[in-house]
């Protein structure tokens, strides 16, 4: 039986690239649910700092820890899609 041949890194790459705008290649959008709560264990320091700053803003523990992580999430997807989108123009420009 022949294996089918692993590709690198660089050329899933240029495959995604290539086909980021047909809709045709690409399986139906997947809905993911979050079954419970995640448990994350936190150093006493910065646990410490989180409370003092959970309280100066009047919020629980985890409702401030949620908004700071949501807040942070929105900023690294927001730098992700413009590289995302530098690196399609880069490629563009090469290919």
């Amino acid at each position: 039986m022949k294996k089918k041949k692993e590709l690198t890194e660089a050329e899933i790459d240029e495959l995604v690239v290539a086909q980021a705008d047909d809709d045709m290649v690409w399986d139906e959008a997947v809905i993911v649910e979050r079954d419970s709560a995640a448990t994350v264990f936190l150093p006493p320091e910065l646990a410490s700092r989180a409370a003092f700053f959970a309280q100066l803003h009047n919020m629980p523990v985890a409702a401030w820890l949620e908004r700071i992580i949501q807040e942070r999430l929105a900023f690294e997807e927001s730098a992700f899609a413009g590289l995302n989108t530098s690196l399609n123009k880069f490629f563009a420009l090469v290919i």
